[in-house]
């Protein structure tokens, strides 16, 4: 493991440990060339996928930039750290649990609407209101009768 402060490829292992749900293993760090202690997290990676843009474009899987993401969408929520890491591991296991090594964009944006949908309210039509492109007050207003259930609209009530 390269040394974050000075490059070092020179790094021993000083404690490791699971994490609460053992699907995650904390290894602390340090790096013999300058002694900088650093931590990092190792987890399975049942396959490498690689992500097929919109404008079909392809590019390698980032769980990091899939966390980034679903950290936008909940800013400022009272979302549970752990939480949303179980909710980024699940998109990450179905995925690679889906048996394609190439996925699209789309069944991720999807996959991270239905966990953002039992998370949070707020964040789910966030990311719906980027994801799905809205463009006027109507399009909010359809996301939001999605999370409430309906189908279609109601009609405006009469006076």
């Amino acid at each position: 493991m390269r040394c974050p402060s000075c490059g070092s490829l020179d790094t021993q292992v000083k404690d490791s440990r699971p994490t609460e749900d053992s699907a995650v293993i904390r290894r602390r760090r340090v790096c013999l060339t300058c002694n900088f202690r650093f931590t990092t997290f190792e987890r399975v990676q049942l396959r490498e996928l690689t992500v097929i843009k919109r404008n079909g474009r392809r590019a390698p899987f980032d769980r990091d930039k899939l966390m980034r993401s679903v950290q936008i969408a909940l800013r400022k929520r009272a979302v549970e750290p752990e939480r949303i890491e179980q909710a980024v591991s699940k998109i990450v296991r179905e995925l690679e649990s889906g048996g394609e090594s190439e996925v699209s964009s789309e069944a991720i944006g999807e996959l991270v609407m239905e966990q953002l949908r039992e998370l949070d309210d707020v964040a789910y039509v966030r990311f719906a209101s980027v994801y799905r492109n809205f463009r006027e007050a109507k399009d909010f207003q359809a996301a939001l009768d999605e999370l409430s259930g309906e189908e279609e609209p109601k009609p405006p009530p009469r006076k």
